[in-house]
């Protein structure tokens, strides 16, 4: 295939990167199971890789087509199966800026912040690449970033080398460049076996993840791209469940984001749907609470007084009165709790 050129300048910004998942593999200790498809909490390992990456200008994926949470290239080294290095090869030539992301497909706590700080390690030295090590020191290469054609030149060199790139380890291809290490034992982990996985399932419900994996997962589902204080949001479900019943909570929080969406979206629209709720939860509350004739001075002054100098104390003298009885009290507030 002929190699993509990039639409823009290929300095060190940020934002100007390439990605290569590599999720080929075939998963031989988890028994030949589609490990890019197994999911953790509640996403396929392969989806979670691609939402690290998604500021990537071209993110190509070397394996079998397949559904995927957002668009990207597909490629396939030939013949299928054929390595790590031989997936690195027939992905790279579809990237085109001059620092490209390594990753494999089963990473299940990378992050877009792990994969910005590589770009920013690369971008502060002179060495080829940056990688991660896991908690024994040992690389993890394919969870670095590297300089793109320092990258092309050095699998050229190997595949001539070696006759080509089938079947050769991923240590030839360290041992050829000039890396940069950063520890870091939560993103290196990888899921090899089952129990990676059961270790993985297990430590996203931990009550420090439960709530930002679950709402990074219905952002996903749902294709939503926003980022919204959840403090503010839970604070609203909060007054809503205490200042008006229980089911108000996730009715009002529902209600906000609708109203949010229509006003354009964004985090501003959501704060600002969710304060003006959050007021209408505690008016709610202070008017069941209040002196009914507090706020109407009218309402307290007597309706019907004896005419000046009437000395008459005899009930019957003002006509016949109605005796409104024992109050009725109000009716009590619905609350499913």
């Amino acid at each position: 295939m002929s190699e993509k050129q990039p639409s823009g300048s290929a300095s060190g910004r940020s934002g100007d990167y390439d990605a290569v998942v590599l999720a080929g593999g075939g998963a031989r200790r988890l028994g030949g199971a589609d490990k890019p498809g197994v999911r953790v909490g509640g996403r396929p390992l392969l989806d979670r890789v691609l939402a690290a990456c998604a500021g990537a200008r071209t993110t190509v994926v070397v394996a079998g087509p397949r559904p995927t949470a957002r668009p990207v290239t597909w490629a396939r080294e030939d013949p299928p199966g054929g390595g790590p290095l031989a997936a690195l090869a027939a992905g790279l030539p579809l990237t085109g800026t001059d620092r490209v992301v390594v990753l494999s497909a089963d990473l299940p706590f990378l992050g877009a912040r792990t994969v910005g700080a590589l770009l920013a390690a690369l971008d502060a030295g002179t060495a080829d690449g940056v990688l991660l090590t896991d908690p024994d020191g040992r690389d993890q290469p394919l969870v670095a970033a590297y300089r793109a054609p320092r990258l092309r030149g050095t699998l050229a060199h190997l595949g001539a080398e070696h006759g080509g790139l089938t079947g050769l380890p991923l240590r030839l291809l360290t041992a050829e460049l000039n890396l940069t290490r950063v520890p870091d034992p939560v993103a290196s982990f990888d899921c090899d076996t089952w129990d990676d996985i059961a270790t993985a399932r297990a430590r996203i419900r931990e009550h420090g993840l439960v709530l930002d994996e679950w709402i990074s997962a219905v952002k996903d589902e749902l294709g939503i791209d926003l980022d919204v204080d959840t403090g503010v949001l839970l604070d609203l479900a909060r007054d809503a469940a205490h200042e008006v019943a229980r089911p108000a909570a996730p009715l009002t929080t529902f209600l906000v984001g609708y109203a949010a969406a229509r006003a354009g979206g964004g985090p501003d629209a959501v704060a600002e749907a969710s304060r003006r709720a959050t007021a209408l939860a505690l008016r709610w509350a202070e008017e069941e609470s209040a002196d009914p004739t507090a706020a109407d001075p009218a309402a307290a002054a007597p309706t019907d007084s004896a005419p000046s100098g009437s000395a008459s104390t005899d009930p019957a003298a003002s006509g016949p009165r109605t005796d409104p009885g024992p109050q009725t009290a109000p009716e009590p507030r619905p609350d499913a709790g």
